[in-house]
């Protein structure tokens, strides 16, 4: 109770402090983070000439995102807003002749489908659908916009043949039931699923009705590609009985708009998805991943040949999965895949030799340094990608013949008088078997090596993720504190290939991934400014777990920060909204054939080991990790008095740091927790 009194004591000063007291101060403060902005989804014209991106931020008064459109001309440099008010704007779309934009808005109360004409300045709302729409496609003669929609199933037999009393006229009863009949229910921040499925439509940019295309109960899910002839939508979808089992199978279909002829076009083992036609219609290259029954799989840039129906996978022997691509030129691409804690652009070869292009694309995670980014590319071979680096978040870059710029400057305002924490690159090899593991750490403003600071150390989610030298908020709200914050690739983390990332197959977690946390560690303390009697850890989620697990086998560390752990396996394959493919993927059987295998990577299993004082932090609405395991862990400890807290957060989902004000309450909680275990 103490301190809870004190931290509301000192959230209600921060909160007094005035403008000029804000800004007055020279290093990051919790309240910067409101007034971060990064530039996403950046679509570059087909001409070459304009880029669009989406404006992100955050809103004060509403706790909430802000999303607003920007215009980049290339010739002039003009960078003015193109939609920016009180709505929010998604999906920038050009069309092929660059002179239109579709894009989605919540400007009529839901999320729906706008078409800009950029010659005169004009606007039209082409939807006024019950759904919200996405998956945006231009035809190429630019006559028509093929987009996705749910189609809610309405109540099953069952449920129709339920006899209930009619409730008298101002009759105050409980609410109506909720009939849960599909194996997938839920799904983290959308809650209990109505059972609804997804299909594909088009509608004429001139204005018209939407027409569907697809039909039958199954997922028909984008991105969209349109044939050259206009006459052709292809889509992913898994059309078999069984698909609500099948979390790792889709094939690519081709439906005729005109005459609704359907036609599989692959028939791969695992999952196609992201079509897009060669220009001669010749070819239909797309994402292919396979369905061995593993954690992680490499996704394949591949290439269909729609006359012989061959396949070619073109970047087999990258050993990093391809995330996007783009058409270049006559049968080369440009994709983008991650390695070494990077994203990075490269140039495919038709015989699959990669050449890369930048390692800067970065920057849309702003509380954690994950891995982020994307790119579009013009026809002439302009690419517009999101561009950041340890000390901001995304701006707009430009790459063309071989020259990188970036055009806009988003942070200046607030982070260009800050001293912000400087990040180092950290390699060592494991203690547990020599396994070479990648990592950083952030010493705090004005850093000096002649003295000694508490080290904390900060643990990824996924695990099938991957930090980078990249903007991190909570990471330098930390580092401004006075901790040197130190954070590794460890085994299980993407961009280092599938065989590093298969190391935690069936050991999430295990001594195996703490053994790569306490190596940073101790080469943390040989470098000599770190004070060993001040360690402190903490992660979220897949990181959430690995600090949990790892407290029930050293009691080195001052104190533990759990964010939206898994703290007993056999309850949470059973309760998150995760449990079909996870089973699956990551566990040898079903929990109840398994029982000794799943307790075992349980860091419930490890609770009487636990002497360090742990923070526990969940979203209440939490549906991968529920807030449930964490009141067992919660529970646990204080059966056997070991100091804790647990913070609820209402109404999160899994994504804590979703709203700025949670992100916020993230870290400040975290450091009045261990603040009061500093010796």
């Amino acid at each position: 109770m103490q301190l809870k009194k004190h931290i509301i004591i000192g959230a209600s000063l921060l909160c007094a402090a005035t403008t000029a007291q804000v800004y007055a101060n020279d290093k990051f403060v919790s309240e910067d983070i409101f007034q971060l902005e990064y530039a996403g989804d950046p679509q570059i014209s087909p001409d070459g000439k304009k880029i669009v991106y989406v404006r992100s931020g955050y809103d004060i008064m509403k706790d909430g995102n802000k999303r607003s459109f920007w215009l980049y001309d290339l010739k002039s440099g003009q960078h003015t807003p193109l939609f920016s008010d009180e709505h929010n704007y998604s999906q920038p779309t050009w069309s092929p002749d660059s002179q239109k934009i579709a894009f989605t808005s919540n400007k009529s109360g839901s999320n729906q489908l706008h078409v800009y004409w950029l010659a005169q300045d004009k606007q039209a709302l082409l939807t006024q659908l019950p759904k919200s729409v996405g998956d945006l496609t231009w035809s190429h003669d630019a006559e028509h916009i093929a987009f996705t929609m749910s189609i809610p199933e309405g109540k099953s037999a069952f449920a129709k043949s339920v006899k209930l009393p009619k409730k008298p006229k101002g009759a105050d009863w409980s609410k109506p039931v909720k009939v849960i009949e599909k194996a997938r229910y839920q799904a983290d921040g959308a809650g209990f699923l109505e059972p609804a499925y997804r299909h594909v439509f088009v509608i004429p940019v001139s204005g018209g009705t939407p027409r569907q295309l697809t039909s039958g109960n199954y997922q028909h899910r984008g991105p969209l590609a349109w044939d050259p002839t206009n006459t052709k939508v292809v889509f992913s979808s898994d059309r078999h009985d069984e698909w609500e089992y099948r979390t790792t199978e889709s094939d690519l279909y081709e439906i005729n708009v005109k005459t609704g002829e359907l036609t599989q076009l692959t028939d791969l083992p695992g999952r196609e998805s992201n079509p897009h036609y060669a220009k001669d219609a010749d070819e239909l290259a797309f994402i292919a991943r396979d369905n061995a029954p593993v954690p992680y799989i490499n996704s394949t840039l591949s290439v269909l040949d729609l006359d012989d129906k061959s396949v070619k996978h073109l970047t087999e022997k990258l050993d990093r999965s391809v995330a996007d691509f783009k058409w270049f030129g006559d049968g080369d691409f440009v994709i983008q895949y991650d390695d070494f804690g990077k994203r990075k652009l490269a140039k495919v070869s038709s015989r699959g030799k990669v050449t890369d292009l930048t390692d800067t694309v970065s920057g849309t995670s702003i509380g954690r340094p994950y891995v982020s980014g994307s790119f579009s590319m013009a026809r002439n071979g302009a690419i517009a990608y999101t561009t950041g680096s340890e000390y901001r978040p995304a701006d707009l870059g430009y790459l063309y013949k071989g020259k990188n710029k970036t055009l806009t400057s988003l942070n200046e305002d607030v982070l260009g008088h800050k001293k912000l924490g400087k990040v180092h690159e950290l390699n060592v090899k494991s203690q547990f078997d020599g396994q070479a593991i990648q990592g950083w750490y952030i010493t705090p403003p004005d850093f000096d090596e002649s003295k000694q600071y508490p080290l904390m150390v900060e643990i990824h989610g996924g695990p099938h993720l991957a930090y980078g030298p990249s903007f991190t908020a909570e990471l330098q709200r930390y580092a401004a504190e006075g901790y040197v914050v130190v954070y590794v690739n460890y085994r299980g983390s993407t961009s280092y290939g599938k065989d590093f990332a298969l190391l935690l197959d069936g050991k999430y977690s295990s001594k195996e991934d703490f053994a790569d946390h306490n190596t940073a560690v101790d080469a943390m303390i040989e470098k000599g400014f770190i004070d060993k009697d001040n360690l402190f850890i903490a992660g979220g989620s897949a990181g959430g777990i690995a600090t949990a697990y790892a407290v029930g086998l050293t009691n080195r560390f001052n104190a533990a920060a759990i964010t939206k752990p898994v703290i007993n396996w056999l309850s949470k394959t059973l309760t998150a909204d995760s449990y079909i493919g996870q089973i699956r993927n990551q566990f040898p059987g079903m929990p109840w054939d398994n029982v000794e295998h799943y307790w075992q990577r349980s860091p419930l299993s490890l609770v009487g080991n636990v002497t360090t004082p742990s923070l526990i932090m969940t979203g209440e609405e939490d549906r991968r990790t529920p807030i449930s395991e964490s009141e067992q862990f919660y529970q646990a400890l204080k059966l056997r008095k070991v100091d804790t807290v647990l913070i609820r957060v209402p109404g999160s989902p899994h994504g804590i740091a979703g709203r700025p004000s949670r992100m916020i309450s993230k870290i400040e909680y975290t450091l009045a927790w261990f603040n009061q275990y500093k010796k």
